[in-house]
Order: C-alpha cells, then sequence, then structure tokens
C-alpha cells in the first residue's frame, strides 16, 4: 500500500508478534514487514505481544523482547492462568478444584517482568491461556503496570468487570470488547467506561462505526488505536479513525495522547 498522508503522531497499542517464522500464518508478520507497514501508515511506535501458544509464555516473550531490540516496537509480557474465564456456578466448582502448575504464569514471574526494563505492561487472553488467579491478579495490581485483556462472547464484559476491574491497574480492552464483529458486546463494553475509571478500550478489529464514534465522542480520554497487526494492515485501521465524524482533537487523543497518559514509553 501507498504511504498514508495524515500529519497525525500515532502509536498503535496493539500489534501481535510471532517470533517463530515457522508459525507465522502464510509468512505474514515478519517484523521487517511489520515495521515497514507501521512507517507507511505513519505509526511512529507499537506496541507488541507474543501470539497464542501452548503452555508457558516465557520463551516466546523473551524473544518478542529481543525482536523490539532497535526498533520502534514496546514489548508486553503475554501471560496465562488456571481458572476458566466463566463466573457461572460451574466454572466457580472447577476453578476451586484447580491449583496453578509450573506453565501458569505465577507472581514471582509477575515482578520479574515488572522490574526488567524490556516489558512495559502485560497482556492475557482468558479463554486460550485461562484467567490469572488471585495471587497473580494481586501482584498485578502491586506493580501498577498497564493490562490488554481480550474479551469477546468467552469472556463478555461483565465477567471482566467481576474479575479483573475489582483490581487497581489500568486495563485497555482489546477490540473494544466485541471481538469478532459483536456490536452488541461493543456497546457494553463502552458502557463500562462509565463505571470504570481505570478501564480503556482499544480500536482494534472494531469495524462499526457507530460504536467507535461512541467510544471517542462519550469518552475521549479513554480510547486507544490498535490496529491489530499483522492480521490487519494498519493502513485499514488508521482510515477506520480518520474516516469517523468527529473533532481532529478527539482524533489526536485516539491516535497518541490517550495512550501517552498511560503507557509512558510511547509519550513523545
Amino acid at each position: 500500500m501507498l504511504e498514508l498522508e495524515h500529519g497525525f503522531r500515532i502509536v498503535d497499542v496493539h500489534v501481535e508478534l510471532e517470533p517463530n517464522e515457522s508459525k507465522r500464518p502464510r509468512g505474514i508478520g515478519d517484523p521487517e514487514q511489520i515495521e515497514r507497514e507501521m512507517h507507511q501508515a505513519g505509526i511512529v511506535e507499537s506496541l507488541v505481544i507474543p501470539d497464542t501458544r501452548e503452555g508457558n509464555y516465557l520463551r516466546a516473550n523473551n524473544a518478542v523482547a529481543r525482536v523490539a531490540v532497535d526498533r520502534p516496537f514496546i514489548a508486553f509480557a503475554r501471560i496465562n492462568g488456571v481458572r476458566e474465564p466463566g463466573t457461572g456456578t460451574g466454572s466457580r466448582l472447577r476453578n476451586v478444584a484447580r491449583s496453578r502448575g509450573d506453565d501458569h504464569t505465577s507472581p514471582e514471574e509477575i515482578k520479574q517482568y515488572a522490574y526488567e526494563e524490556r516489558f512495559e505492561g502485560f497482556a492475557l487472553n482468558p479463554v486460550a491461556d485461562g484467567l490469572p488467579d488471585a495471587a497473580v491478579l494481586e501482584a498485578l495490581e502491586a506493580v501498577d503496570r498497564p493490562v490488554i485483556t481480550y474479551g469477546g462472547r468467552g469472556f463478555p464484559p461483565e465477567t471482566i468487570a467481576e474479575t479483573l476491574l475489582t483490581y487497581d491497574f489500568p486495563l485497555i480492552i482489546a477490540h473494544s470488547g466485541g471481538y469478532p464483529l459483536d456490536e452488541e458486546l461493543t456497546n457494553q463494553t463502552i458502557d463500562l467506561l462509565d463505571r470504570y475509571e481505570s478501564c480503556y478500550v482499544d480500536t482494534s478489529f472494531v469495524r462499526y462505526r457507530d460504536p467507535l464514534e461512541r467510544a471517542v465522542m462519550e469518552h475521549p480520554d479513554r480510547v486507544f488505536f490498535g490496529s491489530g497487526a499483522p492480521a490487519s494492515h494498519p493502513n485499514v485501521a488508521v482510515m477506520e479513525i480518520l474516516t469517523l465524524d468527529v473533532p481532529e482533537d478527539a482524533m489526536r487523543k485516539v491516535f497518541w495522547k490517550n495512550t501517552s497518559r498511560v503507557i509512558e514509553p510511547l509519550a513523545p
């Protein structure tokens, strides 16, 4: 694609990076390719997290941190958990009987990641990787680093509220909680912004115009730009924001000002 002409400073809070070349779908996602596409879209820095895999994310996190060196990438450590993300009676009973194993992220690992200079925050996908237990969530609260969580039908907004938003750390809900293309879930996630000051949403894969405009107009300080690269081309994600019917200052907040308040390395 051609380089975009827009004049905005843009930082991206949602890029999934697969450091293992053999695991990249159709060869998409080479770090150099991602860096080049970001430049074409006018994106100056990107937050990167490992793609999904089984077991512990230690090696994947370290590999992503290495890839981020000397590139305009900021690494987040991906974590997992032993609990089911549901809050129903069945899930509660099964979670009582579960205990953290060697493949699950521990409170000690949270502290280690937080105090290393290579990672600026954390990411979790409770549906794919399980939900961390209370001790791990308390460790996240203690280190006070931003956390990105995936939502969707398997981890809907009210469950996010019950399990994560009771803790005091900045929580960014990926895809505005509505992936894949669930407008009702997206609107329910935006409703959370009324109730929780530490809650934010990113714009990756939010293809519906009305919820995006609603989020930006009702909560201009709580929406972060995310491209969803490499699955979504960053040019497309940028154009989705540029074509919204919102004030230019609101776009500037979405593109970088909001993010820079929560994730310091993404500030100018």
